[in-house]
């Protein structure tokens, strides 16, 4: 085995995170990219890159906030052909289904040489428990800019044991793999399964993209990540995603986990508790 290290960038993040556990339960050296990390890493920041690729051999990339968000194809670009000097191996990136922009950004970095394996997930399960939507969940009611649309939301565990599979085997270079749960939901359907795995009165409302938008701007969320989310919720889902792909199981050989699962195991973690 390799002992060049992986690095991982968002390593402090929701899938970030659960990479490098993965990857330091398989005894494979782990080199965390963030502000905190030993050298630091900043999106911001490119003179500081080089420290941070020195000696590395695969790369999990994310990038915060988003790969939709203006220049984000330019920067991962820009990071790419650094990794690419540095003779980084191999790439997973992590990118959104029916993002435009991020498709953009998948072929800036395969453009930049390094044998890439593109990870395009649909929106993730944690995102009612460990993002946005956490306080929301606990004060009973979810309020957002969607309507019906189903959204195949997938398990964040799945997305790590998949970027493991492709940052620590062969054969998934140059590969696309779309990443969801095995069935459809809507937030209305999401929201209720939370609340009868919590056995709470946990409420969804449509809310128009106005009234949203000025709640964040009440809860002093930045302009970028208000304008970002906002285009999530009234740009991508809008149908697009709404069928469920099979990359969980391409690659694991066996089914995605199933929301119901996600909402009993997080309940008794007590992190939706008012």
């Amino acid at each position: 085995m390799t002992t060049n290290p992986t690095l991982v960038l968002g390593g402090t993040g929701k899938t970030g995170r659960r990479v490098a556990h993965r990857l330091a339960d398989l005894d494979v050296p782990v080199r965390l990219g963030s502000r905190a990390g030993t050298p630091p890493f900043d999106w911001t920041d490119p003179a500081g890159w080089d420290p941070v690729l020195a000696g590395v051999g695969a790369v999990y990339l994310t990038y915060q906030p988003d790969l939709a968000a203006p220049g984000g194809a330019e920067v991962v670009a820009a990071f790419a052909r650094r990794a690419a000097a540095h003779d980084v191996r191999r790439i997973v990136l992590l990118s959104g289904r029916g993002e435009p922009e991020a498709e953009h950004a998948e072929a800036a970095v395969r453009a930049a040489g390094v044998p890439c394996t593109v990870l395009r997930a649909s929106w993730f399960q944690q995102n009612f428990s460990e993002s946005h939507l956490v306080d929301p969940v606990r004060a009973g009611v979810v309020a957002l800019p969607v309507g019906d649309v189903p959204e195949p939301f997938v398990d964040a565990d799945d997305i790590a044991d998949v970027a493991v599979a492709a940052l620590s085997g062969d054969g998934h270079a140059g590969q696309l793999y779309e990443l969801t749960g095995p069935r459809a939901l809507t937030f209305a359907e999401a929201v209720a399964g939370i609340a009868a795995a919590t056995g709470r009165d946990v409420r969804f409302t449509t809310v128009t993209t106005e009234a949203y938008a000025a709640r964040l701007a009440a809860e002093g969320v930045p302009n970028a990540v208000a304008g970002l989310l906002t285009y999530l919720f009234t740009e991508v889902l809008d149908g697009r995603n709404a069928h469920v792909a099979d990359g969980v199981e391409q690659v694991l050989g066996r089914p995605a986990r199933d929301f119901a699962g996600y909402a009993a195991a997080t309940a008794v973690t007590g992190v939706w508790k008012p």
